[in-house]
């Protein structure tokens, strides 16, 4: 099986603004704007039945209904950047929302995460970045806002083994019905 993932996908406008922002950064390797999304839980290699009872629980979940939006950019790793991302402004129902993901996992046996959550899009993985070029990258674009989009469900993706992740493949979708509601009133 290969390695799953809950997430958040984002928007095709705002993919475009993202990979706008592209390029500067010796040693990045950027993202493709289809593989952007906001991880909510991380799986990891599981096998057929872990997947299959994964899947079946989150189907019982009820799909989130809220808005969230991106802002700044930033880094993880400092003195030795591995990543550049764009952060997101989380309230309490991002929180809640990955917080139940974490808790379906423990249920089914899987280990705690060990990391805090931080909520980003992941915009470009990096191999011997200069820490300067990073940071003045962050500083030209921490400014950068989103427009607020609607969170109307979660997806399962997975990832094949590769470096650095991707290409991301979505393997179920959760949509809310809340969605579906507030388009046809």
């Amino acid at each position: 099986m290969p390695r799953l993932f809950t997430a958040l996908e984002i928007p095709q406008d705002i993919a475009w603004e993202l990979e706008l922002m592209r390029g500067g950064v010796e040693g990045a390797r950027w993202i493709d704007r289809d593989n952007y999304h906001i991880t909510l839980r991380y799986i990891g290699d599981v096998d057929d039945d872990v997947g299959y009872e994964l899947g079946a629980l989150l189907d019982e979940q009820p799909p989130p209904y809220f808005d969230i939006s991106l802002a700044g950019v930033g880094s993880f790793g400092g003195r030795r950047p591995r990543a550049i991302w764009a952060g997101v402004e989380a309230g309490e129902e991002l929180a809640a929302l990955q917080l139940s993901h974490e808790n379906l996992c423990r249920r089914i046996g899987l280990p705690p995460e060990s990391r805090n959550y931080t909520p980003h899009v992941t915009l470009a993985r990096l191999r011997n970045s200069a820490p300067q070029a990073v940071q003045q990258f962050a500083s030209r674009h921490n400014l950068y806002r989103s427009r607020p989009f609607e969170v109307a469900g979660f997806v399962l993706m997975s990832s094949r083994p590769s470096r650095g992740g991707g290409p991301y493949i979505v393997e179920c979708s959760y949509p809310s019905s809340a969605s579906m509601w507030s388009a046809n009133p």
